[in-house]
């Protein structure tokens, strides 16, 4: 079984514009698809390559001028100071959930089979989604459910959690999904639950919280002409990496100087978003929600 088909592969590494001796990273190692593809552009630079999943690791590429960063990427500066990098020149990030943790049914991030309600990224991290679930209060989780999920009925589902977890230990998808039964629409069953299992695991793993650490180090860590290149496959990771990319900040207006120009550490390389094509979403079901956004460091 493959670890993961990496997306937008080709439109990736053009978008990073590699030189034979430059530094780049890559903060979403998984399979080690995109990573693979940089080193075979490099001549005497470097990769740097995160991933906080122990599974990951099986998959480091065997390679002198690979380093292999066992954490998450919100560490990127820290470690790019451990390995003496002041500055890099690319980096490449595809969010989301891997194909990997979603074949790998133990792991808890499919609703389509009976398993462990787990979801973390990070086998060793102590929050796991079945403790949200009978642990946290009523209006944290509708605050979940509604920001992260944008679940319509959030008061609904959260009330009938809350009255199963009173009887019933909600640490397995068929016990969940049975107790939040009656606030799925009709027919709408796997749209649904899509948007309630996404709103759990980006809660599990501070996932928006993660990005924009990571982006708000890119401004330092990225020479200037270097390249920063994301996919998105949510409207909620994409708002925020499109609302820094174009204003610097995730929220609001981008400041201005005296003469009105706008201060803004990237510009847009491409002024719309780069989607897959028709044939590689029908090679790769993930493919379908995934958008590409390319920046150049000014």
């Amino acid at each position: 079984m493959t670890y993961h088909t990496p997306v937008l592969l080709r439109e990736s590494i053009e978008g990073l514009n590699i030189k034979p001796d430059g530094i780049y990273v890559d903060v979403t190692f998984g399979g080690g698809g995109h990573s693979r593809e940089i080193l075979s552009h490099l001549t005497t630079g470097k990769l740097l390559a995160f991933d906080q999943d122990a599974d990951a690791e099986k998959n480091i590429i065997d390679n002198e001028r690979f380093i292999f960063c066992h954490s998450n990427f919100r560490f990127l500066r820290n470690f790019l100071k451990y390995n003496k990098i002041p500055q890099i020149d690319g980096l490449l990030a595809d969010l989301g959930v891997s194909s990997h943790h979603f074949d790998e049914v133990s792991r808890g991030f499919t609703y389509q089979y009976n398993a462990p309600l787990d979801m973390r990224m990070n086998p060793k991290a102590p929050l796991t989604a079945a403790d949200i679930l009978m642990n946290a209060t009523e209006n944290e989780l509708r605050i979940i459910f509604r920001e992260y999920g944008e679940v319509e009925n959030a008061g609904k589902l959260v009330y009938l959690i809350a009255l199963a977890r009173q009887t019933v230990k909600l640490d397995n998808s068929y016990a969940f999904i049975e107790a939040i039964k009656p606030a799925i629409p009709r027919n709408q069953e796997n749209k649904y639950l899509a948007k309630v299992y996404q709103a759990l695991r980006i809660r599990v793993n501070s996932e928006l919280e993660s990005l924009k650490a990571m982006l708000m180090q890119t401004v330092n860590a990225i020479k200037p002409g270097g390249r920063l290149v994301v996919i998105t496959y949510h409207s909620l990771e994409d708002r925020i990496v499109k609302n820094f990319v174009k204003n610097g900040i995730f929220e609001g207006a981008a400041e201005s100087d005296l003469f009105g120009n706008r201060k803004v550490p990237f510009k847009s390389i491409h002024n719309k978003i780069i989607i897959p094509s028709e044939k590689e979403i029908e090679e790769n079901s993930r493919a379908r929600s995934a958008k590409l956004r390319i920046a150049e460091r000014i």
